[in-house]
């Protein structure tokens, strides 16, 4: 059947990105006449959002640039700021801390891996400490940010990755603004029933509160996790993870910003979870993940008011989830997104970024001739595929602890992990050896920074490393700490940046 109504229920930060870049299909040459296409977005202001996704990762930042819309424009909008990384304290260890940073240490020398190299080093007497080598670490250390093209050019390092801090309010009212004015129509109502086709068991149309049926041919599923579509009509079922990644709370809580905003985000671990801080141009986003099996709501409550930075600026907010997945995520005609799809904690900033790829595939799978079972699957096989990567390096933080202080920490630390993730930490341990599968979110630079910084370290060094001939790599890495320096030196504080490129409207 072909498809001509799409219908997304749920609004929100997964809603609106849906329906801005949906929009795009409307606009332009890529309209057709022939065809049109109604997009139209239920939400109800009754129901409030999670809201609490307010950090990115790099790759969010080509999302705005497949919209069309001007960075600062959408900065100023959001109150945001700029990310370079994300610093973890107290995780492998109480009192320590290292930076997880965007971008790479150094650079590959004829095949070889910067880390290796460094690596091999420091075995004949190098004391650099790898990080001095990531320009976006030594930025965040000294509070710095500009974009590469605002820097001197120095053709021997790459270019600066950075991503944004973000009201996630805010961006989903600047993206429900930028889709209306491309067709897209909002409904106010609550969702009361859905019908189903009897004989192919398609999702034929949501009736609201107040009687309004709204049909469709595809519909995508940002209810949330109740998951209205998905889960509750279609009965797809649900994957837990809840054994590797055991945290099923969260309270979050702004602040008023005593200070200058930190490109970065931080997370510092507590007895029976973590707690992070984003800083926006207005306020401090915080919050504490932790556990309900090692820990009551009011504990979590009390542990996050004694380390926030700035006075509370809003009543706390309890949140519930259970880590895992869809069995499916396009089912039928529905495809979920965002919080209908499975739940992550945010500990490294993943939760808008699968509300991205989740649309870029539906984007390129998409067509208007209908729903095609291998459409289906390639998605749903995809997802998968990601989720489990994700998964994986998010339980490598709980997993690659010394932490012995609480039965939080005794529990992760000596917990069976997937023979997936066993794998890539045996092979590190063997020679250093990081092997990234196909698309892999996560660098290279990203499993050595959590690795290293928790203590997980290398027992021997890449044999063809010591082909590279030592005095030539000295040269070459002194090169790569003076590159760095020199460019760190010419950023602008962050929040002198922040405020002459996108002052907060």
């Amino acid at each position: 059947m072909p498809i001509s109504k799409i219908v997304i229920v749920g609004g929100g930060t997964a809603g609106w990105m849906a329906a801005a870049a949906l929009s795009k299909t409307k606009e332009g040459e890529s309209a057709r006449p022939d065809r049109p296409l109604d997009i139209t977005l239920v939400e109800s202001e009754a129901i409030g959002t999670v809201g609490v996704g307010e950090a990115t990762i790099p790759p969010f930042v080509d999302f705005n640039t497949l919209l069309g819309v001007d960075e600062a424009e959408v900065m100023a909008a959001v109150g945001g700021t700029f990310k370079l990384g994300i610093q973890f304290s107290n995780w492998g260890q109480v009192g320590q801390s290292y930076l997880h940073p965007f971008g790479q240490y150094g650079y590959e020398v004829d095949g070889v891996a910067f880390h290796q190299i460094w690596q091999m080093m420091r075995e004949h007497g190098d004391k650099r400490p790898i990080q001095v080598f990531s320009p976006e670490t030594m930025a965040a250390y000294f509070n710095r940010f500009a974009k590469s093209e605002m820097l001197p050019q120095r053709g021997d390092l790459p270019s600066i990755n950075y991503a944004y801090h973000l009201d996630a309010g805010r961006y989903a009212r600047f993206l429900r603004d930028f889709a209306e004015k491309r067709g897209v129509v909002r409904k106010e109502g609550k969702v009361a029933d859905v019908a189903l086709e009897g004989e192919s068991g398609f999702v034929s149309t949501v009736k609201l509160e107040d009687g309004t049926s709204i049909e469709g041919d595809l519909f995508v599923d940002c209810s949330g996790f109740r998951g209205l579509l998905i889960e509750q009509a279609l009965e797809t079922g649900y994957e837990e993870w809840t054994h590797w990644l055991p945290c099923d709370r969260a309270v979050a809580l702004p602040s008023n910003r005593p200070g200058p905003p930190l490109p970065y985000t931080k997370a510092t671990a507590h007895s029976a979870g973590w707690q992070w801080q984003v800083p926006l141009q207005h306020r401090n986003g915080n919050g504490h993940v932790y556990c309900s099996k090692y820990m009551e709501a009011d504990e979590a409550l009390d542990i996050l008011l004694a380390n926030i930075e700035g006075e509370p600026a809003a009543d706390p907010n309890h949140l519930r989830f259970v880590t895992g997945r869809r069995k499916k995520f396009w089912n039928r005609n529905v495809v979920a997104l965002g919080l209908s799809a499975g739940f992550m904690e945010p500990l490294e900033s993943t939760s808008i970024h699968l509300i991205n790829t989740g649309i870029n595939k539906l984007m390129a799978l998409l067509s208007l001739d209908g729903v095609d079972q291998a459409q289906e699957d390639a998605f749903n096989r995809l997802t998968a595929k990601e989720y489990a990567r994700i998964r994986d390096f998010l339980i490598l933080h709980y997993k690659a602890t010394s932490r012995t202080d609480s039965d939080f920490w005794n529990y992760c630390r000596t917990m069976d992990i997937p023979h997936t993730l066993e794998e890539k930490i045996a092979l590190f341990r063997a020679n250093g050896q990081i092997f990234r599968e196909e698309d892999e979110l996560f660098t290279a630079t990203s499993w050595v920074a959590v690795m290293m910084g928790q203590g997980i370290e290398p027992g021997g060094t890449n044999a063809m490393a010591y082909s590279l001939g030592r005095d030539v790599l000295k040269t070459e890495i002194d090169g790569i700490e003076q590159s760095i320096r020199y460019l760190v030196n010419a950023m602008p504080p962050h929040e002198q940046f922040v405020e002459k490129y996108c002052p907060a409207t």
